[in-house]
């Protein structure tokens, strides 16, 4: 895909996007043995862009996706017992891609899949705050009750934990849909809040990771991580 030179030659940490302009305007770029002049574009993958005589050599372009986890699999590349795992699902997605984060096996939704190490740890640490949104179907007598217990939660078996944003969206006869947003990824969290307050936890999908969205993706189907998502993932 073709871009900018100056953002090519800054890609490639070889002086900002205003440096690499005056180079290009000095006369030291060139495009395919032809100097180059500003504005002009290339594509790295297929043109030879060269400063000062030199190739610009970019850094190996990284892959970030959200994948759609069905219900039945489990969030690593491997598993000794031969269960079904979300590599399964991408495996046509290019490179060996890591889960940024987990979904236990009983649940669905969305999981970032990156080779990214950086932005994966960024995004998985606590310190960084990014909020988790989950639809939740839930069973139990006293909703209303158990949702001013989970709002009011500060802690879980002992440890502390960030009180989650409870919403209820819908009654569903003995049940309910609810809205839970957490910080943290402690293991089997949402279903372990639930429980203490009396709730059992039927289905639960992750539709949000800061501003990426589940949104339609077909469950076991991949997509490929747009720009500004990408960008958001970056920055923290």
């Amino acid at each position: 895909m073709k871009e900018r030179l100056q953002k090519l030659i800054s890609s490639a940490g070889l002086a900002s996007r205003r440096a690499a302009e005056q180079m290009i305007a000095d006369g030291r770029v060139s495009v395919n043995g032809r100097t180059a002049s500003l504005g002009m574009s290339a594509d790295p993958e297929t043109d030879e862009i060269c400063l000062d005589g030199e190739p610009v050599r970019l850094p190996a372009r990284r892959r970030y996706i959200v994948l759609h986890k069905p219900k039945g699999y489990v969030t690593t590349l491997r598993d000794e017992r031969g269960r079904p795992t979300v590599a399964e699902l991408v495996k046509d997605a290019g490179g060996r891609l890591y889960p940024a984060g987990r979904l236990d096996m009983d649940s669905e939704g969305l999981i970032i899949l990156t080779d990214d190490g950086a932005a994966a740890n960024a995004l998985t640490h606590p310190s960084h705050q990014v909020d988790k949104v989950y639809t939740v179907f839930v069973q139990g007598g006293d909703i209303h009750g158990a949702i001013a217990r989970l709002r009011a939660m500060d802690s879980l078996e002992g440890e502390p934990i960030a009180r989650p944003a409870v919403t209820l969206v819908e009654r569903r006869g003995d049940g309910a849909e609810l809205q839970m947003v957490i910080h943290e990824g402690k293991n089997r969290q949402i279903r372990r809040m639930c429980a203490a307050c009396g709730l059992h936890v039927t289905r639960l999908v992750r539709v949000a990771e800061g501003p990426v969205m589940l949104g339609s993706l077909p469950a076991g189907k991949w997509r490929t991580m747009t720009a500004d998502e990408i960008s958001w993932l970056r920055k923290i």
